[in-house]
């Protein structure tokens, strides 16, 4: 069991740094608690062996490569930075979804992430069966049964600096991920509660 896990508590949403309300908005929020806080979404940050979210921690692992300024395909480096959670998809054969105000969508067998530097796809999700070198997302291990798609390289996307990086379940011993950020499966799926779009992770050396 997480022994660093700390429990999410209605506070999270009242000290999120992307809080929707402000000024007087914002003082009512404080004053009335869980009424006014739900509108808003936690952001989460990565350091040192651990995410955070504004009242807790639990440990998470990253690439064998460890967090890199300078990420490239292939590496097995984390990248580092501020990124954006623009969705997030799970099996639903295997996962009973909590609320969220996250944009979920639900995994099929076809699903799949090109991750060939040279294709005009590059670093997006397709459905096979599909002409370029991709990364098959239905897993029977279940790292990906929850995943929230981190949005490093996109928008524009650079060809040849990375591409599939999630937020997902560890393995067991939370041994190193290819590039990704894991996390305990009971964390990810208290996580999702209270991220949204507007929600940012940030990964640090």
């Amino acid at each position: 069991m997480e022994n660093a896990l700390v429990k999410l508590r209605r506070r999270d949403l009242l000290v999120s740094r992307r809080a929707i309300f402000s000024g007087v908005f914002g003082m009512l929020a404080a004053r009335q608690g869980p009424l006014l806080a739900a509108a808003t979404h936690v952001d989460i940050d990565y350091h040192g062996g651990s995410i955070y979210w504004p009242s807790g921690l639990a440990r998470a692992a990253v690439g064998a490569g460890g967090v890199s300024r300078t990420k490239k395909e292939g590496d097995g480096a984390t990248p580092a930075g501020t990124f954006s959670l623009p969705f997030g998809m799970y099996r639903p054969d295997r996962i009973s979804l909590p609320k969220t105000d996250l944009p979920i969508t639900p995994l099929r067998d076809v699903h799949a992430w090109v991750d060939d530097p040279n294709d005009p796809k590059y670093n997006q999700l397709v459905e096979r069966p599909y002409t370029g070198h991709s990364e098959e997302l239905w897993r029977h291990d279940g790292i990906y049964d929850l995943l929230i798609v981190v949005g490093y390289n996109m928008n524009p996307t650079q060809p040849g600096a990375g591409s599939a990086i999630f937020l997902h379940i560890a393995r067991p011993g939370f041994s190193p991920t290819e590039g990704c950020i894991a996390v305990s499966r009971e964390v990810l799926l208290k996580l999702i509660e209270v991220l949204g779009s507007d929600s940012r992770l940030t990964i640090r050396e």
